[in-house]
């Protein structure tokens, strides 16, 4: 029983790790299917980007640019 609960919290971590890994999205992403592009074209109602995913799938990445540092004089 003393083993059960370490294990169990790794096991919970190790499935967080797994299924978060093949994703960037962030909080901000808003992807919406967007028909009047195509019929697999998908919208980010926050930031504008478009993409083409393959039907019946989601995008799973934020193509968001990232924002530029300004460079030190």
């Amino acid at each position: 029983m003393v083993l059960l609960l370490p294990l169990l919290l790794v096991g919970v971590f190790a499935y967080m790790w797994f299924a978060r890994r093949g994703s960037t999205l962030m909080r901000d992403c808003l992807w919406r299917m967007d028909r009047g592009l195509g019929p697999d074209m998908w919208r980010c109602a926050a930031c504008g980007a478009s993409c083409r995913v393959v039907k019946g799938k989601e995008p799973r990445q934020c193509l968001r640019a990232s924002p530029k540092v300004p460079d030190e004089a």
